[in-house]
């Protein structure tokens, strides 16, 4: 866990920084705004670069604040958001289960993890919009257990529309 901040701020015991990464589309936005603000839209525009929020949780009777960067998954944009990699405490790995090519990437993203991030930095791999038409999905939830279990790491589906979440 991330060391206690000096004493001059009261507001969080810690600070973490965890980073969104996978390729454009698969909904790092969607999730990011779903967590930090408790909203969803089908409208997004585009990351440009990185864009991040704050959010603070109570774990354990300590106050966590949460830096959570949101990378654009464009190749034009690596060299800026791969320099966001250094500091990270925790990764996200982002695809979209109605999408194989943003799965297969996901090796891509690793060996950029792997030469950017701190050796120890946590990792997730979460696929996105489980929510979708059964008939719409490219990758089971098997295979992405799999690929998680292959690197070590943990794994989750997500949903992409907030009527899963009321």
């Amino acid at each position: 866990m991330a060391a206690p901040p000096a004493r001059a701020r009261a507001d969080y015991d810690y600070l973490i920084k965890l980073l969104l990464i996978g390729d454009s589309g698969v909904g790092k936005s969607c999730l990011l705004l779903r967590f930090s603000d408790g909203s969803f839209t089908t409208s997004f525009i585009t990351t440009i670069g990185i864009d991040f929020k704050i959010r603070t949780i109570e774990l354990d009777g300590k106050r966590i604040k949460l830096q959570i960067w949101d990378t654009a998954g464009q190749e034009r944009f690596r060299t800026i958001t791969t320099a966001y990699y250094r500091g990270a405490m925790g990764i996200l790995l982002v695809y979209d289960v109605t999408d194989e090519s943003s799965f297969n990437n996901i090796r891509n993203w690793i060996r950029n993890i792997e030469q950017h991030a701190s050796d120890n930095v946590n990792k997730i791999l979460v696929g996105n919009k489980a929510d979708m038409d059964e008939s719409k999905r490219a990758v089971p939830t098997s295979k992405g257990q799999a690929l998680a279990d292959e690197y070590g790491i943990k794994f989750f589906e997500t949903v992409s529309t907030i009527d899963q979440f009321v």
